[in-house]
């Protein structure tokens, strides 16, 4: 009865951020749940293995690792589809407060490139952004996640959050004139 209570504990928490992990990397909602789904079944297998108070990292650890073996297995099949997560679907509903058209049209727009500009950044750098930015994970979490030095974790974020400012800068120069 224990075993089936931590893993239900274990579920209710970490559920939404292993799903939205897993589809900021692989682009595809389906993919996404089957995902989910296996780290669900692992963490099943090893409830009693890892340590209860690490079952953060070792969970977000275990969904980097199969998005990262999905990624090898379909690179030549790759193909995006549009995904809608926890902070789009807040922003869509406050936007139904909005007055104006065109503020709904132009945060629309924003919206669309910011999430463009993440899902465009390359492996090493959008891991540890989505990680840190998106899931509220901290950078020694995020180094045990990935499996890196802490060093290479702050360097990456830094390095995403410049290559983000300069995609960010190409659209803001276009559209908002």
């Amino acid at each position: 009865m224990l075993q089936s209570s931590k893993f239900d504990y274990l579920i209710e928490q970490h559920k939404n951020k292993i799903f939205n992990y897993s589809l900021y990397m692989v682009h595809n909602r389906m993919d996404a749940e089957d995902i989910t789904q296996e780290v669900m079944i692992r963490i099943w297998q090893n409830i009693n293995k890892f340590n209860f108070l690490a079952a953060r990292a070792w969970i977000m650890r275990t969904t980097h690792n199969l998005c990262i073996d999905y990624l090898r297995r379909n690179r030549n099949q790759y193909k995006r589809e549009i995904s809608i997560d926890d902070n789009l679907s807040e922003r869509i509903e406050d936007k139904r407060n909005a007055v104006m058209p065109d503020e709904v049209l132009n945060q629309s727009l924003l919206d669309k490139n910011i999430k463009h500009a993440v899902e465009n950044l390359q492996e090493r750098l959008k891991s540890p952004f989505v990680l840190y930015e998106l899931q509220g994970f901290k950078y020694k979490e995020i180094s045990k996640i990935l499996d890196v030095p802490l060093n290479t974790v702050k360097v990456n974020l830094l390095r995403a959050r410049k290559q983000l400012q300069k995609d960010l800068k190409i659209y803001a120069k276009e559209y908002l004139k």
